[in-house]
């Protein structure tokens, strides 16, 4: 049975994403909007969540502007899937035309340092358009990505993302070395890091509340000495804004475990500031926030 299942979900994938990639833009992206539409008035679990993430980020918001901050945060996850189905098709002119950036140098100069480069970011815009954007620019982009199953569609994205230049490694597997070895090479490693999807996460307040964020920034900062720098990917009307933010310095001779959670919530500090300038373009639909107790 979960044999069929995962075979049903390849082809339901594959079936939507070479139609997607067929029919006329205009109407692909209004197909996902009513699919959006669809997805909030079911209000099923993803929703709730993201209502309940939203309630963190701008807890002052009335019911009414609430589900409007809902509404507007599907129709942005709508959008990156219809971008990322779509995306291999575009014009390298296309890609260039449709990113702008806020604090490129501080981005290029960490790139042209030699000592490597760890961007942190978080689920927001679409951070596939911002990799194949430097990608084309010739920088590299080496990143990770999380197993899903069935695992022909883990190895179809897998594949998807390489023909866009990353390279891309599988979270399940150990990956902190290979990664660290990037970064000894002076290569760019970048890490969506708002959502810990391990045991090893470590504890931080993000808007006021209890919450768990992956170690693998701060501790490549740590074992590597690479710059580290966030970026925050917002959707715009004609395509997306890269802000980049940092450098968020090592400390030396401190313990490493006093670092790790340091640097940690100093990167979740910088995701909060950013996600409350544009709410709608983080459109993440899992747990972030876990039960309130005692943090020392």
């Amino acid at each position: 049975m979960k044999a069929i299942q995962d075979f049903l979900t390849y082809l339901i994938y594959s079936a939507l994403w070479r139609l997607v990639r067929l029919l006329p833009e205009k109407t692909a992206y209004s197909f996902f909007e009513a699919v959006g539409k669809r997805i909030y008035r079911k209000n099923g679990r993803r929703i709730s969540r993201l209502r309940e993430n939203y309630r963190h980020v701008l807890p002052s918001l009335n019911g009414t502007e609430l589900e409007n901050l809902v509404q507007k945060g599907v129709s942005s996850a709508m959008r990156y899937w219809c971008d990322t189905f779509r995306i291999s098709d575009w014009s390298q002119e296309r890609v260039a035309t449709t990113v702008t950036t806020e604090n490129n140098e501080l981005f290029l100069n960490s790139v042209n340092s030699g000592k490597g480069v760890i961007i942190a970011l978080p689920h927001a815009g679409n951070w596939d358009h911002a990799g194949l954007y430097y990608c084309s620019q010739g920088i590299k982009v080496h990143t990770v990505a999380e197993h899903l199953r069935p695992e022909r569609l883990f190895r179809k994205f897998l594949a998807h993302r390489e023909r866009m230049g990353m390279t891309v490694l599988d979270l399940e597997e150990k990956v902190t070395e290979q990664l660290a070895n990037f970064l000894r090479e002076g290569k760019l490693v970048a890490l969506v890091a708002d959502r810990d999807l391990s045991r090893s996460g470590v504890d931080v307040k993000f808007f006021g509340a209890n919450a768990r964020m992956p170690a693998g920034p701060a501790l490549l900062a740590i074992k590597t000495d690479a710059n580290l720098i966030t970026a925050y990917v917002s959707f715009t009307t004609s395509g997306i804004n890269i802000k980049f933010s940092g450098p968020f310095l090592v400390r030396r001779g401190e313990s490493e475990s006093g670092e790790v959670q340091r640097l940690t919530q100093e990167l979740a500090n910088q995701f909060a500031m950013d996600i409350k300038s544009e709410p709608s373009s983080w459109h993440m639909q899992q747990r972030i926030f876990v039960e309130r107790k005692s943090m020392s």
